[in-house]
């Protein structure tokens, strides 16, 4: 984002979002209880957004399919709006006003999924553009649709009346109280062009917004681009509770980590813990091993990218519930910078991984990775990490405080990690 609007993303992004449990089918019943349990239980921790994904506007949606060409809510200036049949509140023209506010009133802050383009049924009734004489069928792009969502067609930045859509879109989210904007069907193919026009409409609308795209691989060659106009972007496709995927990550992560910066963001992607109740893992649970969620969230934290639940926050069992609540582990993700992969050794799918980064204002970061299926022990000489001296170290995870010196030595379980702080002696 540019300089004349506060950045609304300083650090990575913490919340919730309903995509993991309830694909297009959420309900605002379910957002007001994962609001009222995020309050509760992981506001203190920095966890803040509540976000309503995929399909709000869809009154028959239901899991991760898609109704195609679905009759959707919709204004008479081709504007989506809350199916009021999911979203009681909204009903009367309110929109998503009254479940933000609801939001807003917990201290936390609310967040909406859009499609990139305009409904494709306001292109075939030809509906009105607020702020422009123009019409949707006039600036949709009937060529460019989404291959797995039938909703939208695209918009030509380059005809008239397209920015005053997207400006009607975002006065209209910031009339709802919206503070996070997650764009679809944009950041792989990357439409340079309406991207801006989307950051264009952020700006104008006089309401900070966080500005999310996915879904990726974003292509890495748009990185400086990303920084200018784009608080996170995703790296990869759906990220999902299967080891192959999160073993992905460490790559993917190597490419990206130069990138974070303060106000901008790799995404790694929704953290697929706890109960996934519709679709995925078994018995509603996620697929990942405990020791597989620990090496998911401390690559997360070490690469800073947004950390975004995506299980049902009422069903979080005591380990899950611990696993995002450590502050020593969060601390990384919120004041650390220039993390970076040390190594990888090891035949390729059992290798070791070791990634450092460095504390804000004293210390670094150490993470051991294990990506066998055996237990491993991994040693590390602090000196070739080119830090000279001796330190204090701590283990984050456990916080067990490790024998000072100039190496550090553990036992790593299969497809786990350990965690340090390093504190020069």
């Amino acid at each position: 984002m540019t300089d004349n609007q506060k950045n609304p993303a300083m650090t990575p992004p913490m919340g919730w979002n309903s995509w993991d449990c309830y694909g297009a089918s959420v309900t605002e019943e379910i957002v007001r209880k994962n609001a009222l349990y995020m309050a509760e239980h992981l506001k203190a921790f920095g966890w803040e957004y509540i976000v309503v994904d995929i399909q709000w506007s869809e009154p028959t949606a239901e899991n991760h399919t898609y109704h195609n060409f679905a009759e959707l809510e919709m204004d008479a200036y081709s504007r989506l709006q809350p199916a009021p049949n999911r979203f009681p509140s909204s009903a009367g023209g309110k929109g998503f006003g009254p479940l933000s506010a609801f939001v807003h009133d917990l201290g936390l802050k609310f967040g909406i999924h859009i499609m990139r383009g305009i409904p494709r049924q306001a292109v075939h009734r030809n509906t009105a553009i607020l702020g422009s004489t123009v019409t949707a069928r006039q600036i949709a792009a009937q060529h460019s649709v989404c291959p797995w969502n039938t909703d939208m067609y695209g918009v030509d930045p380059a005809r008239e009346g397209a920015q005053a859509y997207y400006n009607s879109l975002f006065e209209q989210y910031a009339e709802w109280g919206v503070d996070f904007v997650k764009v679809d069907d944009i950041a792989n193919h990357y439409p340079t062009a309406e991207i801006e026009q989307i950051e264009q409409a952020i700006r104008a609308c006089g309401r900070p917004m966080v500005f999310s795209i996915s879904p990726g691989p974003t292509p890495l060659q748009k990185a400086e681009h990303l920084k200018q106009h784009v608080n996170m972007w995703r790296i990869t496709d759906d990220f999902w509770d299967h080891w192959e995927q999160l073993y992905d990550m460490f790559e993917r992560a190597e490419s990206w980590c130069i990138h974070a910066c303060p106000g901008h963001f790799p995404d790694a992607d929704m953290l697929p813990v706890g109960p996934i109740l519709q679709d995925y893992g078994p018995d509603g649970w996620t697929g990942f091993t405990q020791d597989e969620q620990i090496t998911m969230l401390t690559l997360w934290c070490m690469l800073r990218s947004p950390l975004m639940i995506g299980g049902e926050l009422t069903g979080l069992d005591a380990f899950t519930r611990s696993l995002l609540t450590n502050p020593d582990i969060l601390e990384i993700l919120k004041h650390s910078h220039s993390a970076h992969p040390v190594y990888r050794r090891g035949e390729k799918g059992r290798e070791e991984i070791v990634w450092m980064a460095t504390h804000d204002t004293e210390g670094y970061y150490v993470a051991l990775f294990n990506a066998d299926l055996q237990e491993k022990e991994i040693t590390v000489d602090i000196q070739q990490l080119s830090l000279p001296g001796e330190y204090t170290v701590t283990e984050l995870w456990t916080g067990t405080d490790c024998p000072s010196g100039t190496r550090i030595t553990a036992v790593v379980p299969a497809h786990g990690a350990k965690a340090y702080r390093l504190h020069r002696i």
